[in-house]
C-alpha cells in the first residue's frame, strides 16, 4: 500500500511525497500539523494585532514545510516518541522563515510563497524586525529544549548570518567564485536543512552516530535543493515556484548556472555575460550609484557585490532577461548544474544508507527523488 503526505496546506502549490507505510505517513502528517499550530501561537504572542499579522505573514500562505517534515523524520531514528518532536519542528521553521524575510530584504523580492513579500508589503525596516523577532522566539524555544538543542540553533544561526555576510560581500579578487557559491549555500540552505534532521533525532535520543548521518545528509540534500531553486528561476514559472521568475537573475545574483555560463568561453556565453553587464551603474538623481541609492524604507539597497562578484545592479534589463535565460539553457548551464545537483543527491544517498533501515530511511531517499525532479 502507497501513501502519501501532504507537506503544505491543501489550496496551495502542495508538494505530495509518497512513502510506502501509511502509518508513518499518518505520524507525519499529525506532526507537520501540530507544528503547524505551534507556529500560529508563536505568531499570536505579539499580542498586538499588527506585529501577529507581519510575523505570521508567511505562515498563511503555508509553504513547503520541508524543515518541519525533516525534523519529524530525524525523530523516526530515536528511541522515544516522535511526538516529542513536533516543537524541534516548529523550531527549524521558525529559523527558516525569519531568514525568509532578511533574504526577501536583501532581494529586493515582491512576492514570497505566491504573496506579496513582507518588505514589499511593509517596508525593509519592519521586515528586518520581524525576522529578529522570529529569531528571539526560536531562541525561547530552544532554551526550553534543553542545551543540545540551544547549541544547535546557535551554531546553524550564526552559519546562516554568515552566509549573508558572504553572499553581500562576495568572493576575495583572486576567489574561486564556484567555491564562493557553494560556501554561501552551506550557510544559508544546507546548515537548517541539516539542522532540522539533527533536532528531530536529538529530542529522540537517537545515537550520535545516526546524529552525524542525518546531519550530513542535511548538507548534500540542501545543497543539491538550492541548486534545483537556482534552475527553476530560470526555467519555471511563478505560478509552479511561488516566486517571481527570474528575480534573481533580475537583480545579478550569482545563480549556479550563471556562474557556470560565465566560466564557459562559447560564444553564447560571451553574449550572456554582454547582457549581466550592460546596465548601467551610473549615479542617480540621489547622488548615489543606483545600487545603493535608498528605497521607500529608508534603508540602502544591496551595493556590494553577491556572490559572482558582480555588483547586483549590474543584471540584464526586462528587455534582456527572456533572452538572457534563453541563452542560459542553450549553453548547458542548466545542464551542467543539474549534474552537480545529481551528485549531491549521491552523496545525500550515500549517507542515508549508512541509517537504519526502515520507513524512516525510505522517506530520506523519496526526499532525494522529489529533489531530483523539483526543477523540471
Amino acid at each position: 500500500m502507497v501513501a502519501s503526505v501532504r507537506t503544505e496546506p491543501r489550496g496551495s502549490m502542495a508538494m505530495e511525497l509518497t512513502f510506502g507505510d501509511p502509518a508513518l505517513t499518518a505520524r507525519l502528517e499529525r506532526g507537520v500539523d501540530a507544528a503547524e499550530e505551534r507556529l500560529r501561537a508563536v505568531a499570536a504572542e505579539a499580542r498586538d494585532p499588527r506585529v501577529a499579522e507581519i510575523v505570521g505573514h508567511l505562515f498563511a500562505p503555508g509553504g513547503k514545510r520541508l524543515r518541519p517534515l525533516l525534523a519529524l523524520v530525524g525523530a523516526e531514528f530515536g528511541e522515544r516518541d516522535p511526538s516529542a518532536a513536533v516543537p524541534a519542528a516548529a523550531l527549524a521553521e521558525l529559523v527558516h522563515v525569519a531568514s525568509l524575510y532578511h533574504d526577501d530584504v536583501m532581494d529586493q523580492a515582491r512576492t514570497r510563497r505566491g504573496v506579496a513579500s513582507a518588505n514589499a508589503r511593509w517596508g525593509n525596516a519592519t521586515a528586518v524586525f520581524a525576522g529578529n523577532w522570529l529569531l528571539s522566539k526560536a531562541a525561547r524555544l530552544a532554551a526550553e529544549l534543553g542545551p543540545e538543542t540551544i547549541r544547535l540553533q546557535s551554531s546553524v544561526t550564526n552559519r546562516l548570518v554568515m552566509g549573508q555576510i558572504r553572499e553581500l560581500a562576495g568572493p576575495s579578487d583572486d576567489g574561486d567564485a564556484l567555491a564562493h557559491y557553494f560556501a554561501v549555500v552551506a550557510g544559508k540552505t544546507a546548515a537548517l536543512i541539516a539542522m532540522a534532521l539533527q533536532l528531530g533525532a536529538v529530542r529522540t535520543d537517537a545515537p550520535e552516530h545516526v546524529v552525524q548521518a542525518l546531519a550530513e545528509y542535511g548538507e548534500h540534500l540542501g545543497v543539491a535543493f538550492q541548486i534545483a531553486d537556482d534552475i527553476l528561476d530560470i526555467t519555471s514559472t511563478s505560478e509552479v515556484s511561488g516566486k517571481e521568475q527570474g528575480k534573481d537573475l533580475a537583480i545579478g545574483v550569482a545563480s549556479l548556472p550563471v556562474l557556470l555560463a560565465l566560466a564557459d568561453e562559447r560564444p553564447e556565453a560571451e553574449e550572456l555575460r554582454a547582457l549581466l553587464t550592460a546596465a548601467t551603474a551610473a549615479p542617480d538623481d540621489s547622488g548615489l550609484p543606483r545600487a545603493a541609492a535608498p528605497d521607500d524604507s529608508g534603508l540602502p539597497r544591496a551595493a556590494a557585490p553577491d556572490g559572482s562578484g558582480l555588483p547586483r545592479a549590474v543584471a540584464p534589463d526586462d528587455s534582456g532577461l527572456p533572452r538572457a535565460a534563453a541563452l542560459l539553457r542553450r549553453c548547458g548551464a542548466t545542464a551542467q548544474a543539474r549534474a552537480i545537483m545529481q551528485a549531491r543527491l549521491v552523496r545525500a544517498r550515500s549517507a542515508a544508507n549508512g541509517l537504519p533501515d526502515g520507513p524512516a530511511a525510505r522517506v530520506l531517499h523519496a526526499l532525494c527523488d522529489f529533489v531530483a525532479h523539483r526543477d523540471r
